[in-house]
């Protein structure tokens, strides 16, 4: 009698066989990467695997898929999924994608703007870590360990779980898998007094390209330095991270404060330049730009989102020397758990249970595109004017209910000031005023929908040249944006590379290309905007 490990193999081979049409090549290689992770590994990765006849197979290709852009005909297909449930077959999986010219995309928590965790123009695999998930807190040492497919959400409720007096310096958006969120810095409004989420890392346990497991230890500390803030994709697969948990009040504070160009956002924003990135480093002003129409009449609306680590009788008189005019009050102010505001900046209603952070299916996917860029001087009134008038051209009335676009901008300074830029491979540090997320969402179908969005979108990115960053023009890698330039899905090109690997790391780029000469030689490890190996 067959063993029921060998009959789930069996059936996946001759599910193979009955696929629609498959190349000769593309079959030889699937079929031999099976029989390799099978027969290589633990024999119940079997049951962790999907292949395109499989009931569940675009179930599972599609519940990490955030971006609609890349859920269409034409938008290349895995020739398998793998949804690894313990170490080992991350370590077949390398092995056995790399012996048989298979290559790999990790996926988290699948929300790569451009959807380069689970897309490829190759034949491919996507590494799925979602079942990665275990989160083990210890407040006696004030660290976590924390596996790369958990969700942003699931850390903060784990730690609110133990301790209401720590918390994390990471992202708003609670079903942000850890693994993607971390690889690229991670940032969120504890930055000015924690800096990133990369700089509160202790310890990485990863698989690299061979297949062998390291801590930081074993690794060394080069390989430690790239994938903090690198893009690990480039270097291997990160399972699971040790962070220093941050320590925070009982109480903190959030408000949201909103004015129309009528009412005077023009002043606020031109002040909020000079104050946001200078203020007491535990408090964190966000302004967001939006186009709207009130009563007829189009403006924009920026409206101040703020946190601050303490009650609201000391930020009140904070807020009253330094910007008096944003007029706030203690109506304004919420005071809550540092948990509780977690949920209040991902934009649900005060009071909103924190189990809701558990969910990974809030919201529905919807076509977008982002891109960002970084301020270094303050951009004078009649400047904002213009910008006033590039951002209300993103819509017009017919638009209102079927795009959403603003432009969240987000103050550096504090603890960012005194990290040095090579500290890690981010390095918009010291020198910026702050970060500029350009978000365009809509929810009409079609390629010319689509087309015509983004080309909207890069026409105000090229009237956004003369206010933000040059030589290099700075974009932030967790907004990955391929307009900065790409190379080829299959071969990674140095002089293409060098392009936008300068935009993201500036001149840490050099040394990430070392790094990856030393850990990944043959260059395994690729996508269209990975590392390659040093010339």
């Amino acid at each position: 009698m067959l063993n029921p490990k060998c009959v789930h193999f069996l059936t996946l081979l001759i599910s193979l066989l009955s696929l629609p049409s498959p190349t000769i090549s593309q079959s030889s290689s699937l079929t031999n990467f099976l029989h390799c992770l099978h027969y290589g590994s633990d024999p119940m990765v079997s049951q962790s695997i999907y292949i395109a006849s499989n009931p569940a197979f675009q179930t599972i290709l599609q519940a990490r898929i955030k971006n609609r852009r890349f859920l269409n005909p034409e938008t290349l297909k895995p020739v398998a999924i793998v949804v690894p449930t313990h170490i080992d077959h991350v370590q077949g999986t390398v092995i056995c994608a790399k012996d048989n010219g298979l290559q790999i995309r990790i996926r988290s928590g699948g929300h790569d703007y451009e959807g380069l965790s689970y897309r490829s123009n190759v034949t491919f695999i996507i590494l799925d870590m979602s079942n990665f998930r275990s989160i083990d807190i210890d407040i006696k040492t004030e660290t976590a360990w924390v596996q790369s497919g958990a969700t942003l959400g699931e850390l903060y409720y784990h730690i609110a779980n133990k301790t209401n007096t720590h918390g994390f310096p990471s992202g708003v958006c609670p079903t942000v898998g850890i693994g993607g969120h971390f690889s690229g810095g991670g940032y969120g409004n504890l930055m000015r007094k924690y800096g990133l989420s990369v700089d509160n890392i202790l310890d990485i346990i990863a698989v690299d390209a061979l297949g062998n497991v390291h801590d930081r230890a074993s690794m060394g500390e080069d390989l430690f330095w790239a994938i903090r803030g690198g893009g690990a994709a480039s270097f291997a697969v990160v399972v699971s991270y040790k962070i220093k948990l941050v320590r925070v009040p009982n109480k903190v504070t959030v408000f949201t404060k909103g004015f129309t160009l009528e009412q005077g956002a023009t002043d606020l924003v031109h002040k909020w330049q000079q104050i946001a990135p200078n203020i007491n480093e535990e408090l964190f002003i966000r302004v967001k730009l939006q186009p709207s129409f009130i009563n007829g009449n189009q403006t924009v609306t920026a409206t101040f989102i703020g946190f601050f680590l303490g009650r609201r009788e000391k930020l009140l008189p904070i807020i009253s020397k330094t910007f008096p005019e944003l007029n706030l009050t203690q109506q304004d102010c919420h005071e809550m758990r540092w948990v509780e505001t977690t949920l209040f900046w991902a934009g649900f209603p005060i009071g909103t249970p924190i189990e809701t952070l558990l969910n990974r299916t809030i919201w529905t996917p919807l076509f977008f595109k982002n891109k960002s860029d970084y301020v270094k001087n303050v951009i004078p009134k009649e400047s904002l004017n213009k910008i006033w008038k590039m951002t209300m051209a993103m819509m017009d009335r017919n638009d209102i209910n079927k795009t959403r676009f603003d432009l969240e901008c987000s103050p550096y300074g504090g603890k960012m000031n005194v990290i040095p830029e090579s500290n890690t491979p981010f390095p918009h540090r010291k020198g910026n005023l702050f970060l500029i997320q350009y978000s365009f969402s809509w929810i009409d179908e079609g390629n010319n929908v689509s087309f015509n969005n983004i080309e909207k979108l890069r026409k105000l990115y090229d009237g956004m040249a003369p206010y933000v960053s040059k030589d290099p023009r700075e974009c932030f890698l967790n907004y990955r944006d391929l307009d900065i330039g790409s190379s080829r899905s299959n071969e990674t090109s140095f002089d293409d590379a060098k392009i936008y690997g300068r935009k993201y790391f500036k001149d840490n780029y050099t040394r990430l290309t070392k790094v990856k000469a030393s850990v990944d030689p043959n260059d395994f490890f690729k996508y269209e905007q990975s590392i390659p190996p040093i010339n």
